[in-house]
C-alpha cells in the first residue's frame, strides 16, 4: 500500500493532483463492442438455439431453458430468516417511495394531470458462480416488485453448472417470477429481443462483466436500462475523534470488492491519517480478500489531509462519491453542505456496509462521478409517466388563439386548422 496517493490542500501543487485523482480513469478499456454486437445480432437471428450454444461455450453447460428454480444445496434457515429481514426493511422503504399521481384545473379552465404506471416486464441480470450476491437480487427486484412490476425475469449464469442457492431463495422472497440459467451478452439478448421461451422485457437492470455492460449499452432504446456500473467508491470524512480501526475498515470494506474499486480518507487532522493508513496496513495482513483489497488500496487509494470540514465537502462534491460516509461530531449539517453523492452514511456507527444489505435504501448507486447527474435506484426506475389534458369548449377558446398563432408562425398549417376550426364552431 505504499503507493496510496497522500495529499495534503495546503501543498502548492495540490489542485493539480487532485484533479488527476478525480479524472482518473479505474477501469482498463476493453473494447468488446463489436464481439458483443455479433452475439446481439445472433441471438436475434436465432434465438434459443444461439442462446443455447454460447452457454455452453462459455459456461461450459446446457442452459436448461425453462424456468428452473430448483438449486442444489439448502440454505440453513438462519440465513433465511436474514434474507428476509433484509428483505422486509428495503420493502418498507421503497414502499414509502409510490409516487402520486397530479391533477390541476388553472384559471383558463384546461384540466390536466399526470398519472404513474409500472413497467410491464424487467429483466434482472444477476452474476453468476461463487460471486453471486443475494444482497443484489433483494436491491434490484424489489423494487420492480413495489412499483407493481407484474413479470421480473431473473438470469443467472451457472458456470460449470455452478448455482448459488443462496441467490435463488433471494430471488423467491423478493417476488422474482421466471428464472433463466444463463448469462452474458446472449442473456442481454435474449431479455431485449426475446427468444422461442423467453418473453422479451421492457427494462434491464443489474451489474455484470465488460460483455453484459456494454450489451445493455448497445440494446438500450430497444429496452430501458438502469446504469453501465463501474467499480466501487467510498469516501470517509472523518475528524480525529474516530477509532483510526474503524475507519481502516470502512476503507477497506469497498477496496476488497475489487482491484478497481476507490477508497478515499478525507480528514482534518494529518496524525489522525498516518493512524488510519497504518490501521489499514494491519487489516491487510488478515482479510482472506487480501490481494485484491491491497491492490484497490494500493493502486487508487487516497488519503486527503485538509485545514476544514467544508473543504473537504467541496472536495467531495468533485469526487461525486458512490458512497460517502461522514464520521464526524454534527453530520447532519455536513451533509447539508454536499450536494453530489449516492448515497450517505451518517455519524461513527453507520457504516457503509449496513446500507449494502440491511438498511433499506439501495445499494445500487451511481458510480464513477454520475452522481452529479443520476441516482441510486429506485421505485421511479420501474415507473414511467403519462400526461394528460382536458380541454372544455369554454377553455379552448382561452387558450387555443395563442397556439394558432404559435403554428401559423412555424408553418404548420393543419395543426392551427384542428384548433381554429374547432373556436368557429363554438362561435356559431
Amino acid at each position: 500500500g505504499d503507493m496510496t496517493v497522500r495529499l495534503n490542500h495546503a501543498d502548492p501543487l495540490f489542485p493539480g493532483h487532485f484533479a488527476r485523482l478525480v479524472d482518473a480513469k479505474r477501469e482498463a478499456e476493453v473494447d468488446v463492442s463489436a464481439a458483443v454486437r455479433a452475439i446481439l445480432a445472433d441471438v436475434r437471428r436465432r434465438k434459443d438455439e444461439a442462446v443455447i450454444e454460447y452457454t455452453q461455450k462459455f459456461d461450459r453447460c446446457h442452459p436448461k431453458l425453462g424456468q428452473d428454480v430448483a438449486a442444489n444445496g439448502t440454505v440453513s434457515p438462519k440465513l433465511i430468516a436474514a434474507i428476509d429481514t433484509a428483505a422486509s426493511r428495503i420493502e418498507a422503504f421503497h414502499a414509502l417511495q409510490k409516487p402520486q399521481d397530479l391533477q390541476t384545473t388553472d384559471a383558463a379552465g384546461v384540466s390536466m394531470g399526470l398519472r404513474w404506471g409500472p413497467v410491464d416486464a424487467v429483466g434482472l441480470y444477476v452474476p453468476g458462480g461463487k460471486a453471486a450476491y443475494p444482497s443484489s437480487v433483494l436491491m434490484n427486484a424489489i423494487p420492480a416488485k413495489i412499483a407493481g412490476v407484474g413479470r421480473i425475469v431473473m438470469v443467472v449464469p451457472t458456470p460449470d453448472g455452478e448455482v448459488n442457492p443462496l441467490v435463488l431463495a433471494a430471488a423467491r422472497r423478493a417476488g422474482v417470477t421466471e428464472i433463466y440459467r444463463i448469462g452474458g451478452a446472449q442473456a442481454v439478448a435474449a431479455l431485449a429481443y426475446g427468444t422461442e421461451t423467453i418473453a422479451p422485457v421492457d427494462k434491464i437492470v443489474g451489474p455484470g462483466n465488460a460483455y453484459v455492460a456494454e450489451a445493455k449499452r448497445q440494446v438500450f432504446g430497444t429496452v430501458g436500462i438502469d446504469m453501465i456500473a463501474g467499480p466501487s467508491e467510498i469516501v470517509v470524512i472523518a475528524d480525529r475523534d474516530n477509532d483510526p480501526s474503524l475507519v481502516a475498515l470502512d476503507l477497506l470494506s469497498q477496496a476488497e470488492h475489487d482491484e478497481a474499486a476507490q477508497s478515499i480518507l478525507i480528514t482534518d487532522d494529518a496524525g489522525f491519517a498516518d493512524a488510519v493508513v497504518q490501521a489499514v496496513e494491519g487489516w491487510l495482513q488478515t482479510l482472506a480478500r487480501r490481494d485484491i483489497a491491497a491492490t484497490s488500496w494500493g493502486t487508487h487509494g487516497a488519503v486527503i489531509v485538509v485545514p476544514d470540514l467544508t473543504t473537504a465537502a467541496s472536495l467531495c462534491d468533485r469526487l461525486a462519491p458512490e458512497h460517502l460516509e461522514l464520521m464526524v461530531a454534527d453530520p447532519e449539517a455536513l451533509a447539508a453542505r454536499i450536494r453530489h453523492a449516492g448515497a450517505l452514511f451518517l455519524g461513527r456507527h453507520t457504516p457503509e456496509a449496513v446500507g449494502d444489505y440491511i438498511a433499506g435504501p439501495n445499494h445500487v448507486l451511481p458510480t464513477g462521478r454520475s452522481a452529479r447527474f443520476s441516482s441510486g435506484l429506485s421505485v421511479f426506475d420501474f415507473m414511467k409517466r403519462t400526461t394528460w389534458v382536458n380541454c372544455t369548449a369554454a377553455a379552448l377558446t382561452n387558450i387555443g388563439p395563442a397556439a394558432v398563432q404559435l403554428a401559423h408562425a412555424e408553418g404548420l398549417q393543419a395543426h392551427a386548422l384542428s384548433m381554429s376550426e374547432r373556436l368557429n364552431d363554438s362561435e356559431s
